[in-house]
């Protein structure tokens, strides 16, 4: 007898129906799975056979066919164990096929019987909702999560035999609710704990606003760190199609429990300078994705960027303009987005006291030169804001008044994110078109203009994003037009690329 349930099953992150199809026939006992199947896919009848065993019901002695529809995708882990353990129970007479027509189900079965929740479930439940299911019978620890996916019935079971008894007509399923959004916590790192270092904060306020990559090159000690993780603080909640977009990343890579709600607070990653290349970009197989996609409307921290092997850096350039890295495997394709804020700490040179006003540099030039190489021009152009941290004196410590709380600043950040959402877009990532209709330009701006471009070396691109951060200053204060001061500020915010350019001339 042939019976069919719908199902669902991710690939990297994104998630696509199928119809788990059995068929028990004549024949001597034994299982076959096809439809590309992993290696996790493939031990469910391991699973699945004990689980009915010891849940009091017969596993079928005959021959059974599994298909994993469709045939030419690779299906991986185990959310298809209950599926496939309802369809034996269809296609053997246990229970009667009927309920199963509209429903989907997720779930992967212990051997005795319970059903525990899959990574992945908010995408692997609106897979099967694209598909036609409106009704979804999963495991009770992943059923909140599910629910949260509008139009969809979903029913938690905790046990095998509650599905069985609901299918038999002797019993009921509890319909899940939506699991409630996380509780924003305020952040333990505040703002106001920085002492002095006014350009620096300043800098932090406008890359928060603008949504701007941070480079902060300074000697050891002198906060660059403890500036970078008050970042997440400044930066508004998640909007709800961001809240959406994250949730599923982070359940999809299984980093949250299963059955967890919406997130709201910004995702903040800080790698170690150690990591391959598919722990930073994304990769694998089956792909994972990367902490670039990781921080997805949140913050990375790259702390010690010279650090950071340079082909590491590089493969930064082709996301850091797209917004997303796209993976190109034998066995498919793959998209993760990636559109962090990035936000990067240096020392700047090996010994970390280069342009120090009391301690001498003692790396010679050549050690300063690989150094220097350690970040390529292209990903140091595509750092919006670059800017010198320096080392404060005992009486500059001591007579620093305290800054503003991380609150104070936010509340101007969500000012000037408002604007521009008004406009469709953060500055950071307009079109070029629409840069130079929002950045119309006076005489004094179009002559800072060609100076940052013949003296200071600028390119097209350096001088594009040095637009889109007076934008932001101007946005920030509330300005309609980006005037000649709000250009001057901005560019002054790449002295350390135009440094690095003179140095080589």
């Amino acid at each position: 007898m042939l019976a069919r349930v719908r199902t669902a099953a991710l690939w990297g992150l994104d998630a696509f129906a199928i119809d788990c199809e059995i068929d028990v026939g004549p024949g001597l006992p034994g299982f076959v799975m096809v439809g590309l199947p992993d290696t996790s896919a493939r031990e469910a009848r391991e699973r699945v056979w004990p689980a009915l065993r010891n849940a009091g019901l017969a596993p079928p002695d005959r021959r059974v066919t599994v298909n994993l529809a469709p045939a030419d995708r690779r299906k991986e882990g185990a959310a298809a164990d209950l599926a496939l353990a309802l369809g034996l129970l269809a296609a053997t007479g246990q229970t009667p096929p009927e309920k199963l027509e509209h429903t989907a189900a997720l779930g992967e079965l212990a051997l005795d019987g319970r059903l525990r929740g899959t990574r992945g479930t908010l995408s692997l439940a609106e897979a099967a909702w694209r598909a036609g299911a409106r009704t979804l019978i999963c495991a009770a620890d992943s059923a909140p999560e599910a629910a949260l996916v509008d139009g969809l019935t979903v029913l938690a079971a905790k046990h095998l035999m509650e599905v069985v008894a609901y299918l038999r007509g002797d019993g009921m399923l509890d319909r899940a609710n939506p699991a409630p959004t996380d509780a924003l916590e305020p952040h333990a790192d505040d703002l106001a704990d920085v002492r002095g270092q006014a350009l620096a904060r300043r800098a932090l306020e406008v890359a928060a606003a603008g949504g701007h990559h941070v480079l902060f090159v300074g000697p050891p000690g002198v906060g660059k760190s403890m500036l970078a993780k008050r970042l997440p603080g400044i930066l508004p909640p998640l909007e709800p199609e961001e809240a959406l977009t994250v949730t599923r990343l982070h359940s999809g890579a299984g980093l949250r429990p299963p059955g967890r709600g919406l997130m709201r607070g910004r995702p903040f990653r800080s790698p170690h300078h150690s990591l391959s290349r598919a722990g930073l970009i994304g990769g694998g197989s089956p792909p994972r994705p990367g902490e670039l996609s990781l921080a997805h409307h949140g913050v990375l921290f790259l702390d010690e960027l010279a650090e950071y092997p340079r082909h590491l850096l590089d493969a930064l350039r082709e996301p850091l303009e797209t917004g997303a890295v796209h993976l190109s495997r034998a066995t498919g394709f793959v998209r993760f987005p990636a559109r962090p804020l990035i936000a990067a700490a240096m020392n700047p040179c090996p010994c970390g006291y280069l342009g120090h006003p009391r301690r001498g540099c003692a790396c010679p030039p050549s050690a300063l030169a690989r150094h220097a190489a350690r970040v390529s021009g292209p990903v140091l152009d595509r750092l919006d804001l670059q800017v010198e941290v320096t080392s404060l004196t005992a009486q500059e410590l001591a007579g620093a008044d305290t800054g503003e709380t991380s609150a104070t600043v936010a509340a101007r950040v969500a000012a000037a994110r408002e604007r521009q959402r008004e406009r469709g877009a953060l500055n950071s990532q307009l079109p070029p078109k629409r840069v130079r209709a929002l950045c119309v330009l006076d005489a004094a701006g179009e002559s800072l203009a060609a100076e940052a471009v013949d003296r200071a070396g600028f390119s097209a691109r350096g001088v594009d994003r040095a637009l889109r951060v007076a934008r932001t200053i101007a946005d920030l204060a509330g300005e309609e037009r980006v005037s000649s001061m709000c250009l001057a500020e901005a560019l002054q915010y790449r002295a350390y690329e135009s440094r690095k350019f003179a140095m080589t001339q």
